[in-house]
C-alpha cells in the first residue's frame, strides 16, 4: 500500500508542475494589459511603466512564473491588482462559501442517487426502474441554472421559505448560513445526482450476473441481502470515480449558480477577477482549484485500493 500511494503522490506532483505552466502561460497571454486596464485610456506611457513596475509586470514572463510558484509554496499568492488586497486573504474569505457548498451538494446528490441507483437495480425492467430512469434522464438533460431559477420561483418568490440569492455568513450561525446554501446546493445536485444514480445502477447490474453473486444466492441469501452485503462494496469502484469527479465539479464548476444566486464564492472571484484583468488573482484562484481537483482524485486512488486490494498487487 505504502508503495501504491508514494506512486500516487509521485504523479500528483508531476500533475501540479504541468498545471501551473498551462494556468500561467494561458493566461497570461490573454490579450491586454492589466496596468493599461486599471488606468483607463486615457492614462500616460510614464504613468503605465510606473504601475508596470509596481505590480512586478516589468519583468520576463518566465520570472514572474518562477516568483508566483516559489510565493505559493510557501502560502503566498500574491497581492490583488485591483483591491491591492492578499490574494491568500481573498481566497480565504471566499472558499468558506465554495467548500461547504460543494461538499452539501455532493452529500445531497449521494444521498438522492444512492438510493435510487439501488432501488432501480433491484428492479430491473418493472415500472419502479423505468421511473427512475426517466427521472434521471430528465435531471441530466436539464441544466442546473434552471433548477436554479425554478428553486428560487417556487421556495424564495411564492413561498418565501429561502431568500432569493446572498449569504448569510458564518457568524450569523451555522444554521442562518446553511440555509442561505440550501437552493444554490439543491440545484447543483440535481443533475449530479441524476447521473451517479444510473452509474450506481449500471455497477450494480454488472455486479449482479457475476458467479460469486449467484453462489451467495445459493447459500440462502435473499436477492436484497445478496445485493447488499456483496454486491455494493463490489460496484464501488466506478461509483467512486463519479463521486471524485462530481466533487471537482461543483468545487470548479459553480460559477454560473454562485452568480444566479450572488454567492460570494470562489467562482465568483474568478468571475470578477477576469472582468477586472486581475490575472494574479485568476491564476492563483484557478491553480488552487487544480491542486484540489488533483487531491480529491489522489484520494480517489487511495480509495480505489481500500475497496479492491487487487490494484495495490498491480503496482
Amino acid at each position: 500500500m505504502l508503495r501504491y500511494t508514494l506512486k500516487r503522490a509521485l504523479s500528483l506532483g508531476l500533475s501540479l508542475v504541468v498545471a501551473s505552466l498551462v494556468i500561467f502561460f494561458v493566461i497570461e497571454v490573454v490579450p491586454g494589459d492589466p496596468a493599461s486596464f486599471m488606468l483607463g485610456l486615457n492614462a500616460q506611457p510614464d504613468t503605465i511603466a510606473a504601475l508596470r513596475s509596481e505590480l512586478g509586470l516589468d519583468v520576463s514572463k518566465l520570472e514572474r512564473y518562477l516568483v508566483w510558484v516559489g510565493g505559493m509554496l510557501q502560502g503566498d499568492f500574491g497581492t490583488s491588482y485591483t483591491y491591492s488586497t492578499p490574494v491568500t486573504e481573498m481566497i480565504g474569505d471566499r472558499i468558506w462559501v465554495s467548500l461547504p457548498l460543494a461538499l452539501y451538494a455532493l452529500t445531497l446528490s449521494t444521498l438522492i442517487a444512492f438510493p435510487a441507483g439501488i432501488y432501480a437495480a433491484s428492479r430491473r425492467g418493472k415500472p419502479g426502474d423505468m421511473a427512475v430512469m426517466g427521472a434521471t434522464q430528465l435531471g441530466i438533460a436539464v441544466p442546473n441554472f434552471w433548477f436554479a431559477m425554478m428553486l428560487v420561483l417556487i421556495f424564495a418568490i411564492n413561498l418565501r421559505w429561502f431568500s432569493a440569492g446572498g449569504f448569510a455568513g458564518w457568524d450569523k450561525g451555522a444554521a442562518a448560513a446553511m440555509k442561505s446554501l440550501t437552493l444554490p446546493a439543491i440545484a447543483l445536485a440535481l443533475p449530479q445526482s441524476a447521473i451517479l444514480a444510473r452509474v450506481m445502477r449500471s455497477a450494480l447490474l454488472d455486479v449482479l450476473g457475476e458467479d460469486f453473486m449467484r453462489t451467495a444466492r445459493a447459500k440462502g441469501l435473499t436477492r436484497r441481502q445478496a445485493l447488499m452485503r456483496h454486491g455494493l462494496r463490489n460496484a464501488m469502484i466506478p461509483v467512486l470515480t463519479i463521486i471524485g469527479m462530481q466533487f471537482s465539479f461543483l468545487l470548479a464548476g459553480a460559477i454560473i449558480i454562485e452568480q444566479v444566486f450572488f454567492l460570494p464564492g470562489l467562482g465568483r472571484l474568478i468571475f470578477q477577477s477576469i472582468s477586472a484583468r486581475d490575472l494574479i488573482v485568476v491564476e492563483s484562484v484557478v491553480m488552487l482549484l487544480v491542486f484540489l481537483v488533483i487531491l480529491v482524485t489522489f484520494l480517489v486512488d487511495l480509495a480505489y485500493a481500500a475497496v479492491d486490494p487487487r490494484l495495490r498487487s498491480r503496482t
